[in-house]
């Protein structure tokens, strides 16, 4: 008699602790997906060696012959068409790594793609954007199966992390000078990161903020300049931040 109870009383925690871990999951931020359409004019420029063969933001290896773009802020395989406005000639790539990390270019393409569109040359180029497809969405994961005393809980799924974006206030090659800059900027803003962009030789990204939104960002580099400091925002989802 006393084997049946523990084995009901046990079976009754199994239960109890199964329907905890279901209710306890964390609350998943998904990307927003980029409007089909939606444009942008500025500068673009081209990036091949050093960086060929090399790992992108994405994970993947960036390979400059193929039809590949760095944006700042656009989720990666996100598709643009890329019109070069001195001469008309358009090409479509797909956004893999974050860039360009220049002021006033909103735009780094594959060698591939700069071909296209007879900017190697000059190295940059006046163009537009324009979002034709948005990247697939990940399926919505099932709801559990109801536990039941004989089945272990259906392990939990993996949590989509929230996009936040910072504002690059600057690159260095002195490591010193932006960790410098980083921890007055922590100070005055309350979040700073330095993260490390290899090329012939390393650049220290000075990024300044945690924002969950592209407009939350944004109104932190309007303070920031008003502050006296220039700035633009930067998605966060492809930095490896330098450990300390």
């Amino acid at each position: 008699m006393m084997t049946v109870q523990r084995t009901l009383a046990s079976a009754s925690l199994v239960l109890i602790l199964a329907i905890l871990s279901a209710g306890c999951h964390k609350k998943v931020h998904a990307a927003k997906t980029p409007r089909i359409g939606a444009g942008e004019t500025g500068i673009a420029s081209w990036y091949g060696v050093p960086y060929h063969g090399r790992r992108a933001a994405n994970g993947e290896i960036y390979d400059m012959n193929q039809l590949t773009a760095a944006h700042r802020t656009l989720p990666f395989d996100t598709w643009v068409r890329v019109k070069n406005l001195d001469n008309g000639k358009t090409v479509e790539v797909r956004i893999q790594d974050r860039g360009p990390f220049v002021e006033k270019r909103i735009i780094d393409l594959s060698r591939a793609a700069a071909e296209q569109i007879n900017m190697i040359g000059p190295g940059t180029a006046r163009v537009t954007l324009t979002i034709i497809r948005a990247p697939a969405r990940p399926p919505a994961p099932l709801p559990a199966p109801l536990p039941t005393v004989a089945v272990a809980p259906a392990p939990t799924p993996p949590v989509v992390e929230p996009e936040l974006f910072a504002v690059q206030i600057g690159a260095f090659q002195d490591k010193q000078r932006a960790q410098s800059l980083r921890d007055s900027m922590k100070e005055r803003y309350g979040a700073a990161l330095i993260a490390p962009r290899q090329a012939n030789a390393t650049l220290w990204r000075v990024l300044v903020g945690k924002e969950d939104s592209i407009e939350k960002a944004g109104a932190l580099a309007e303070k920031m300049k008003a502050d006296g400091t220039e700035g633009f925002v930067v998605r966060l989802d492809g930095v490896q931040p330098e450990i300390e």
